[in-house]
């Protein structure tokens, strides 16, 4: 199992990451970092100025060539470009990319989702190159599909598909809520993959927050390996997230299973 860390960002300004992004920073000096960023608000804000409309299902976005063309210039243009500059700004060098650089994901195209694809593995070699260098990979959600067409691709699931194929112990989805609830509204401290299943059969656990789960559980490769879903905009988010078991919501794999989830 490797000590890389794989972090997920949301894609909102750089102003509201500036201290998340500085937590990354720290960090990264400490232990090797690979950053993935979404970009969904800032994709339905420039797609709102052309009159694009925007579909939803099950909390992904349906992506035509349209609405792929704003998606690929807002992350992989604006979104990255801001993050690579921000963590240099913080003293870290960092490289920008996206899955399609290197051929690094292998994707599939997911049925009835336009050119939206999701992550079956990972080319490692261009990121075991960056990481040895010390460098911070920031990593746009963009793959090619089965075709050699570009997709645009959920970053949970891109930063899931990262950290299973890097075999890293820990992945941090940070996002805009405290973690996972059960039935009554309780945030959970810990779930394990079987106990996450059942709540969302029993649609507990629903809308955006499904793909972010699952993305969690598609990580957890190695049976001591977790992923952590927590919230980006509390104090020390980061640091919270790698230490604190009171904060956000930890995923296992449940080899020992716990009882109780409501």
């Amino acid at each position: 199992m490797s000590e890389v860390l794989v972090v997920k960002l949301g894609g909102t300004t750089i102003a509201d990451q500036a201290q998340v992004l500085a937590e990354v920073a720290a960090v990264a000096r400490r232990r090797p970092v690979v950053l993935v960023h979404g970009g969904g608000r800032r994709i339905s804000e420039w797609l709102d100025r052309l009159g694009v409309p925007s579909t939803f299902e099950g909390g992904l976005r349906v992506t035509d060539a349209k609405s792929l063309e704003v998606a690929a210039a807002v992350l992989r243009g604006v979104v990255n470009s801001e993050l690579v500059a921000g963590l240099r700004d913080l003293g870290v060098d960092a490289v920008g990319l996206s899955g399609v650089d290197g051929g690094m994901l292998v994707a599939e195209r997911v049925p009835g989702m336009g050119l939206v694809a999701h992550v079956v593995g990972l080319r490692r070699d261009l990121l075991d190159a960056l990481l040895v260098a010390d460098q911070v990979p920031v990593v746009a959600p963009l793959a090619r599909d089965e075709e050699g067409i570009v997709c645009n691709v959920n970053a949970d699931d891109v930063a899931a598909g990262i950290a299973a194929g890097l075999g890293a112990r820990q992945l941090v989805l940070l996002t805009d809520v405290d973690g996972v609830r059960d039935s009554d509204g309780h945030r959970l401290d810990t779930l394990t993959a079987g106990e996450a299943e059942t709540l969302i059969d029993r649609g507990v656990i629903a809308g955006g927050m499904v793909p972010k789960v699952r993305a969690a559980l598609g990580a957890l490769a190695w049976e001591e390996a977790e992923a952590i879903i927590a919230n980006s905009s509390a104090p020390n988010a980061l640091e919270r997230a790698l230490g604190d078991p009171t904060f956000g919501t930890r995923i296992t794999s449940g080899r020992a299973a716990r009882a109780g989830v409501a």
